[in-house]
């Protein structure tokens, strides 16, 4: 930032060169002398006026005259060098307008139709785009660009009215043409989050402010599937006209003004949004951090206001300092898994060598290295989500059974199991090393890669070419992941794609956690996959920061009500 000269220019307050002297103390002008109190001055007015007296010699009351005016204009400056320094230090007390607040996951890129990835969501989703229906803190549904709707008594016909007056931030209306053409684009396009669509048959509009969506079956988790990607609003006719990649154009309470990959993204208030809840702070930048403890000096320094999450070894930094920060940990449906895969061709598609790595892995050492905060998890789903079942009777640690297991596998001391654990180094070290000692105890050699979170979108995702990986699962209802023999698990089990399909049609909530539970048990028998913990995000806060979703902030991070005051 180039320093501000205030009211002074490099000549002095008036912003001329000064008069000619000399310093010469016999120097005359006209023959007199110098007054030796205006060569001493600092100020070239001052100077002038002396020289001019002395050439002139006007009376008493013109010299106080022209005193005064000096003085006046010395008093001005000094007030206006004060104006400029207040407005570029916020004082105590005053909210912040441009803040700054870290997170971990960065996006690649703003393509939210077509990227993978939880980091999207979370930034984008509430802030630019919104949905035909939101999700609240409590992971329920409530309304979004719909007010209101209907289910007919078939659980086949959804009828959703909209709310008036609806604009993207272009300016464009927003009305039931585009919730139509963008539901059937994402069914046809096959977008992220289609594939919750796919009991729609119809979507169709009676008028601008109603939509009807029909569907082949019952779908009991249709409208929380509106809440996210599936049921996010775009302009048609801005369709073309920006790149989704660099750029962002929604109906919500931000716009994106800068994006920088892997890196930041500011956004900016949308004066125009169309809501009652305007965002409440004017300029917001999401700073992403891989270097955790890149991240703690930024906090401590004040170059954000908050850090979500705060890793737990670096925690109790905080947590130690009420005087200056907040520490809240917050429920979520994080799911930290240890995948396995499951396909052709790897030694993990050997249960019995899944089974051994599960009774491996000593869960209560993870958790209690991470600050004791994360909860146990044993299958796919969590507790915030319909069909939760503790599951830790399956695979309780037992280095010794995982022993029998790997020489009934094949392997022994002489021809050891080696794998790579390919996992996206936004999680640390930490983590990787434990789990190559906890493996190394039961015979594994476990080779341990972190890599750029990209570079396991391609590798992992995309290739499924590894052997373990590790992420954080933190999508909710995701249990359908288990039932896509194409996604990056490899798992494909007929029964469990059943149950899942039929807890979806199921015509009573009961029916559909009975057989959820029943899918998510076989999942973990089937040691499918290893899940460590339910990570629960701790956010570590600057104190004056209100308003921040502590909740659920690494899927959705809504900052329409988010502020900082400055302590």
């Amino acid at each position: 930032m180039t320093d501000s000269n205030g009211a002074h220019e490099p000549h002095g307050a008036t912003g001329h060169e000064a008069p000619t002297s000399t310093n010469n103390p016999n120097a005359t002008t006209n023959g007199t002398s110098n007054m030796p109190g205006a060569t001493g001055s600092l100020d070239p007015t001052l100077q002038a006026a002396s020289t001019a007296a002395t050439r002139n010699k006007p009376p008493v009351w013109a010299i106080i005259l022209a005193v005064l005016a000096v003085l006046a204009v010395i008093i001005g400056s000094i007030a206006a060098i004060r104006t400029l320094t207040s407005s570029n230090d916020t004082p105590a007390g005053h909210k912040e307008s441009n803040v700054t607040i870290g997170v971990k996951l960065a996006p690649t890129n703003l393509d939210i139709r077509n990227t993978a990835g939880s980091a999207l969501d979370q930034v984008l989703i509430d802030n630019v785009y919104e949905g035909l229906l939101d999700r609240g803190a409590d992971n329920g549904v409530q309304p979004g660009i719909a007010q209101s709707w209907d289910v007919s008594d078939d659980g086949k016909t959804y009828t959703f009215e909209l709310a008036d007056g609806m604009t993207f931030s272009n300016g464009d209306t927003l009305d039931s043409q585009d919730v139509v053409w963008s539901l059937n684009e994402a069914i046809k396009q096959g977008y992220h989050g289609s594939e919750f669509l796919s009991a729609v048959d119809t979507v169709t509009a009676s008028d601008s402010s109603t939509v009807i969506i029909t569907l082949k079956e019952p779908d009991a988790d249709l409208l929380w599937n509106l809440t996210g990607r599936a049921g996010l609003i775009y302009d048609e006719e801005a369709e073309g006209s920006y790149d989704p990649k660099t750029q962002a154009l929604g109906s919500g309470p931000f716009t994106v003004e800068q994006f920088t990959a892997d890196d930041s993204i500011t956004l900016k208030r949308n004066d125009e949004y169309w809501g009652k809840n305007k965002a409440k702070t004017e300029q917001i930048t999401i700073k992403y951090f891989t270097d955790n403890n890149a991240a703690v000096n930024a906090l401590k320094s004040g170059d954000v206001a908050l850090l979500a999450p705060i890793m737990p070894n670096v925690m109790q930094t905080f947590a130690d300092d009420p005087e200056h920060y907040d520490v809240q940990p917050g429920d979520d449906t994080d799911k930290y898994t240890l995948a396995m895969n499951n396909g052709d061709g790897h030694a993990t598609n050997d249960k019995r060598v899944r089974q051994a790595i599960r009774y491996a892995i000593d869960h209560d050492e993870l958790i209690a290295a991470r600050g004791g905060v994360d909860l146990p998890l044993y299958g796919p789903i969590p507790e915030l989500d319909p069909g939760y079942e503790d599951l830790s009777a399956l695979y309780p640690h037992d280095v010794a059974k995982a022993k029998q297991l790997l020489a009934e596998a094949g392997y022994n001391e002489q021809h050891p199991l080696k794998l790579t654990l390919t996992y996206p180094n936004i999680y640390g070290s930490e983590i990787g090393d434990m789990l190559r000692s906890q493996l190394a105890q039961a015979g594994i050699d476990l080779d341990v890669q972190e890599v750029e979170f990209s570079t396991w979108l391609e590798q992992v995702y995309t290739n499924k070419q590894y052997d373990l990986s590790l992420v954080d699962h933190n999508e909710s209802h995701d249990i359908g992941s288990w039932a896509n023999p194409d996604y990056y698990f490899n798992y494909n089990n007929k029964q469990v794609q059943q149950l899942i399909n039929d807890a979806r049609t199921a015509p009573t909530e009961q029916e559909s956690e009975a057989k959820l539970k029943q899918a998510a048990r076989i999942i973990s028998e089937d040691a499918a996959a290893d899940w460590l913990f339910n990570y629960r995000v701790t956010t570590a806060m600057a104190k004056g920061v209100e308003g921040f979703p502590v909740n659920m902030n690494q899927s959705f991070m809504p900052l329409v009500d988010f502020t900082y005051t400055k302590q």
